[in-house]
């Protein structure tokens, strides 16, 4: 879902749980996103630099999650980074 998001870039290879994704705008943006992310609760995701370039690092490690779980992280996503 998060590769359907305008612009967005899936910067690593996903083999497990872990996403990296940037979106244009640059490095404030993106650390903006994260800050936007994290103040909305939906869900909790952290910032990190792949490549020298600010992106998010989304994880899903829990069992319980759900894929109403996940629809709505991706909708959170979505509106941060609109």
């Amino acid at each position: 879902q998060l590769a359907e998001i305008p612009g967005a870039e899936i910067l690593n290879e996903v083999v497990l749980n872990q996403v990296l994704v940037r979106f244009p705008g640059g490095d404030e943006a993106n650390r903006a996103a994260v800050a936007a992310i994290q103040r909305d609760g939906t869900c909790w995701l952290g910032g990190t630099e792949w490549h020298g370039r600010a992106a998010l690092r989304v994880s899903f490690s829990n069992w319980a999650t759900s894929d109403a779980d996940v629809d709505l992280s991706a909708a959170a996503i979505a509106a941060a980074v609109s």
